[in-house]
């Protein structure tokens, strides 16, 4: 985004500093590369005057920090509630989760979501065991199922950060793992996609798999988050 006006470019200069650790802050007395640092174009200014709005419209109250996220994932992953059905339907029927783990692409056919990709590797959250998911060399993302990908998964902050510090990559989206759990990182490429398949929701055994798909966010599918909330 290329506004050229003076009002862009001061608000670039005065906020740049705060906008690139937006909205995951690291410790103090850390420092390292910011995973939301540029768009596709390398450019700042756009996100700059993006957060800049997103923090006025939450101090008047006019949005939440919540509304805000969920607009946000309309928004970038119009196609997500396709991976959150082939995790709630995984959650209610073992077979299926079995069937799935074994042959993602085949097991997505079999209700109805066609998975574009060349292949889809499925894995598992557990108790003990926290998967991420990154693209190392390229922006390798299961388009079909979960839409564009966000821009901070394509940015090389996150790309090379990810496999170095993963698990100061997730404290900054809030995800704070314990040293029990084994945490895998996953890298795609040109031939495979993976999807992670979250930990059900407390109390899961009364929802309805439409109730389940609701708990399920681009998120969890990719392994930044693990809770619910």
């Amino acid at each position: 985004m290329h506004t050229g006006s003076s009002a862009a470019k001061q608000i670039n200069q005065s906020a740049i500093e705060e906008v690139i650790h937006m909205p995951h802050d690291v410790p103090d007395g850390e420092e390292h590369e910011a995973i939301i640092v540029e768009d596709d174009a390398s450019d700042l200014e756009g996100q700059v005057i993006v957060d800049a709005l997103q923090k006025v419209l939450v101090a008047k109250g006019l949005l939440t920090p919540t509304e805000v996220t969920q607009q946000i994932l309309k928004l970038e992953a119009p196609g997500t509630h396709l991976g959150a059905r082939i995790a709630a339907r995984a959650v209610s029927d073992p077979d299926y989760k079995e069937r799935l783990m074994a042959n993602g692409k085949e097991a997505a056919i079999e209700i109805g979501v066609n998975v574009g990709e060349a292949q889809l590797i499925v894995v598992e959250n557990t108790a003990t065991t926290h998967n991420l998911v990154v693209c190392t060399l390229c922006s390798s993302y299961p388009r079909s199922i979960l839409g564009q990908p966000p821009s901070w998964y394509v940015s090389k902050a996150y790309r090379s950060r990810t496999v170095r510090e993963p698990r100061l990559v997730l404290k900054e989206f809030g995800t704070q793992l314990s040293d029990e759990i084994d945490l895998v990182v996953h890298d795609s490429n040109g031939d495979m996609r993976y999807l992670v398949l979250p930990q059900p929701p407390d109390g899961h055994g009364s929802l309805s798999n439409e109730a389940l798909e609701k708990f399920v966010t681009r998120d969890h599918m990719i392994g930044v988050v693990r809770g619910y909330t």
